[in-house]
């Protein structure tokens, strides 16, 4: 476990995710206070990749639960395996070895017990537990949100027919959500909370470098400029860090070696998602950003 904010970020960094002082400072008192971290922001980001590197730099697996619209226990916590239960009530039936409530004990073992990311997280190895990442939490409906509160607060599920089953030591707890609607304040209260916006400049080039070291230098600095400056644009989906590392390795596989009006117009669909997006940076204003940014690079 790192002891400081530097020693986390340094490790952070030592598996290429460059992370801003902010969000290295949330995630190192998650960890030392044992709370869940709730990171909102735009799609592409970093949210999702900061729980795989943690997982990574610690040494833990990781767990991950995707959330999507309809979300039930039964996919997120746990189910009973009834095709093995209704063997064992045709077996117990044939034998005649049990009685009803003999029977009705029996097939609620744990034996029969279907275990989710949510109760996998919670009956982790207590001397390493894992980090558990319930990634998009925004796409679920809010019955599911409330059932999480116990999850949150006291890192324990209840089974009816079981009890409740309580984590020896709590997971490392790692929540996103692209804010596509609002994530409900009782939510928020149980979590630290961190918003991840995109990068500046630097951190975004330094990334590029990271994670492409194969680029032209001249490119990298190109790309970084150009996406910076899209940032600023009345675009319906701003495109991320996620888009920007697509972008250049599209660019490096096609061998190129520096931005041309051309080129931007051939391969916006890999950081522009949206065709009225596309259609409203193509030609002229895609030149004349990229005009921009190498006046920028001149002067700098």
């Amino acid at each position: 476990m790192p002891q400081t904010i530097d020693e986390l970020q340094q490790r952070l960094a030592g598996a290429d995710y460059i992370a801003s002082r902010g969000l290295a400072t949330a995630a190192f008192l998650a960890l030392r206070m044992g709370r869940p971290l709730l990171l909102e922001g735009e799609a592409g980001t970093g949210k999702t990749e900061i729980a795989k590197v943690l997982a990574a730099t610690l040494g833990r697996p990781l767990i991950r639960l995707q959330c999507y619209e309809g979300l039930d226990l039964a996919s997120a916590v746990y189910e009973w395996n009834y095709p093995r239960q209704m063997i064992e009530i045709r077996l117990a039936e044939a034998t005649g070895k049990a009685t009803r409530e003999q029977l009705a004990a029996d097939i609620f073992d744990e034996r029969f017990l279907i275990r989710r990311p949510l109760l996998q997280a919670l009956e982790g190895d207590p001397a390493a537990p894992p980090v558990l990442l319930i990634d998009e939490l925004d796409r679920t409906d809010e019955p599911f949100e409330a059932y999480l509160l116990e999850v949150l607060s006291d890192f324990q599920v209840s089974i009816p027919e079981l009890g409740t089953i309580k984590a020896a030591t709590p997971p490392v707890v790692i929540l996103t959500s692209n804010r596509t609607r609002e994530i409900h304040d009782a939510v928020k209260r149980r979590c630290l909370y961190h918003w991840v916006d995109y990068p500046d400049a630097a951190r975004e080039l330094e990334i590029v470098r990271r994670k492409a070291p194969g680029a032209a230098e001249r490119l990298s600095r190109e790309i970084v400029g150009f996406v910076q400056s899209l940032r600023g644009q009345d675009l319906f989906k701003l495109p991320g860090v996620a888009e920007t590392l697509d972008w250049i390795r599209a660019l490096t596989t096609l061998d190129t070696l520096e931005l041309s009006p051309a080129i931007i117009n051939d391969t916006l669909g890999t950081l522009l998602k949206y065709q009225d997006d596309i259609i409203k940076m193509q030609g002229t204003e895609a030149a004349k950003l990229l005009a921009e940014v190498n006046m920028r690079l001149a002067g700098g």
